[in-house]
């Protein structure tokens, strides 16, 4: 099992030493401590993707400003916000942010431990969509202008004489601009050729 990175960024030792003995009863897990969020957001850019466990009020930049940070400059964290003194109005107010859970202090051990291995199951989906998303951008780049206006075409469900039209060129000149998009696209069937557009998150319309 590879490691699992978990950062604890709470300003009270005797929190992060529960929370980190709670923790590290988890398999497959490294744990990092961090007494601000000030001290997180410095070291953040070198640090390896995982969950973030984050408390709300804190000397220095709060809890809220440093999730704002988070979410804005990376998608490498999963976030889960913990406080002893929660509102529905910071609750809303983190999801608004990007926290994928919310959690006030003392936290059930249950709670919390399936909240991070939630967590953490999210990030690695966020992952590997993003990874699809940027290898099938990769494959859309390697088209030329033309192939893209026929890609537009293909989308939009038009045959090839259609295309040939809106295009102003021949019926068989799409022919071939259809073969080369495909051959480059290293696919063999229109269905394909939508997967990667979809896949790559693109509006090429």
């Amino acid at each position: 099992m590879s490691a699992r990175h978990l950062y604890i960024v709470d300003d009270d030792d005797v929190v992060r030493a529960s929370l980190r003995g709670l923790m590290s009863t988890q398999p497959g897990l490294e744990i990092r401590e961090f007494s601000s969020g000030d001290r997180f957001l410095e070291a953040m850019h070198d640090l390896e993707p995982g969950c973030l466990l984050l408390d709300l009020l804190m000397p220095g930049r709060q809890g809220m400003e440093v999730l704002q940070i988070v979410s804005r400059e990376s998608a490498r964290f999963a976030v889960i916000m913990l406080t002893g003194q929660g509102d529905i109005p910071a609750v809303v107010q983190a999801m608004q942010f990007g926290a994928v859970n919310f959690l006030e202090k003392p936290c059930d051990h249950r709670t919390l431990i399936t909240a991070v291995n939630n967590a953490f199951f999210q990030l690695q989906h966020e992952q590997q969509q993003r990874m699809s998303r940027e290898m099938a951008r990769a494959k859309l780049d390697l088209l030329s202008g033309r192939e893209l206006d026929v890609l537009h075409g293909l989308i939009e469900g038009l045959p090839n004489k259609l295309i040939a039209h809106q295009l102003e060129i021949s019926p068989r000149t799409v022919e071939i601009y259809r073969a080369n998009l495909m051959e480059k696209l290293g696919v063999r069937s229109l269905s394909e050729v939508l997967r990667i557009t979809f896949a790559a998150g693109m509006d090429l319309k």
